[in-house]
């Protein structure tokens, strides 16, 4: 899943930073027709419900100031019109860079034609704004194989997949249900298809059932990624396709805060916390990764958010000294009004069985935290 302010003149004619493709942070210095020591960046994170988002952002902030830039770190509490006034104010501030992570990547055009206009680059940061020309640059992971992972631990955990990615030869079948994110979050749908691309041949052939038939994404998407919604949709599948007996054993579920949800819902209605279905995760919050520890949730999926937050500032160091950011994908993310030029990183499954290794041995959660 880097900008600055152009400044008006000779010096500005030919920069074209808002449709560069592949960049080197060694290339081409551009002039910024002034010195950026010190200016200010607009940092706009979504919610402060997700452990993720705040980590997120006080990352964001602290590296920029360590490099002497002044910032402005806002949250939108999930609410559209917030996140649009606070973007609104950035640029009334004079920020020179913005990064923004949307609540809704449709809802934000007037603030990105303002910021366009006063000169100021905007970075998405992990989440697409869609619908306008004036997204410079964004940074997320490998969106679609999140979703390719999050179904492929669905099957390792139900054992059709062992953990090579081979077939064992079980044919179950066995019950699946599917959740999705939230419909105004473009990666939801690239999570989406990720999965149902992996999943397809197994619900095809039998393998695993839906029995709520439930698969279309608008059938499964859960608004705001909300777990109490998540919660009460599972109650919901389980009360209509479930009252005869019949057990589920597998559940998509495309990020943490739904697992929970999720989880809450099956031990209600009567599931032994030693006896949950298959359960997957995105994010590998502090909470699910103890879930996972105990035997409860099935897995995540680990995203550094360190290092795309690392990501975005580099790239906004670059923009505000005038140089190109270096992107690796300029095909993959169309936001209906262009290819916005991207640096995608990596995602990585975590189970009970590498957590150790990849979170607590790599640095990201101390053991303390997940006791």
């Amino acid at each position: 899943m880097k900008l600055q302010k152009l400044m008006i003149g000779a010096l500005a004619v030919g920069l074209a930073l808002g449709t560069a493709g592949c960049g080197s942070r060694g290339g081409t210095t551009q002039s910024t027709g002034g010195d950026n020591s010190g200016a200010l960046v607009g940092i706009a994170m979504p919610t402060k419900t997700s452990e993720r988002w705040i980590k997120d952002g006080d990352a964001i902030k602290a590296q920029l100031e360590k490099l002497g830039y002044k910032t402005d770190l806002e949250y939108g509490d999930d609410k559209i019109p917030q996140q649009v006034q606070q973007i609104s104010n950035m640029i009334t501030k004079g920020a020179k860079v913005l990064i923004v992570a949307s609540i809704d990547g449709t809802a934000l055009s007037d603030q990105l034609d303002a910021a366009a206009k006063a000169g100021i680059k905007v970075i998405a940061y992990d989440r697409l704004i869609n619908g306008n020309k004036n997204v410079d640059y964004y940074t997320t992971f490998d969106n679609e194989k999140v979703g390719v992972q999050q179904a492929t631990s669905l099957l390792t955990g139900l054992g059709i997949l062992d953990n090579d990615g081979k077939e064992t030869g079980k044919k179950g079948p066995f019950n699946i249900e599917l959740f999705a994110g939230s419909p105004d979050d473009n990666n939801a749908t690239f999570f989406y298809n990720g999965a149902m691309k992996t999943l397809k041949k197994y619900i095809d052939d039998g393998t695993l059932v839906v029995k709520s038939g439930q698969t279309g994404f608008t059938q499964i998407a859960t608004l705001r990624w909300d777990p109490a919604t998540a919660q009460k949709r599972m109650q919901n599948l389980i009360a209509s396709s479930y009252s005869n007996g019949a057990k589920i054993n597998g559940i998509l579920s495309p990020y943490d805060g739904i697992s929970i949800g999720i989880i809450s819902a099956l031990t209600a209605s009567g599931y032994a916390t030693t006896a949950l279905p298959v359960i997957t995760g995105q994010d590998a919050e502090a909470a699910s990764v103890k879930s996972i520890i105990a035997g409860q949730q099935y897995s995540t999926i680990y995203k550094d958010t360190r290092e795309l937050g690392k990501e975005a500032v580099t790239m906004a160091d670059d923009l505000l000294k005038g140089k190109t950011p270096e992107v690796n994908d300029t095909k993959s993310y169309d936001n209906k009004a262009k290819i916005v030029p991207t640096f995608l990183l990596q995602p990585v499954i975590v189970t009970k069985d590498n957590y150790q290794k990849v979170l607590i041995d790599g640095g990201y959660y101390k053991e303390s935290d997940l006791k």
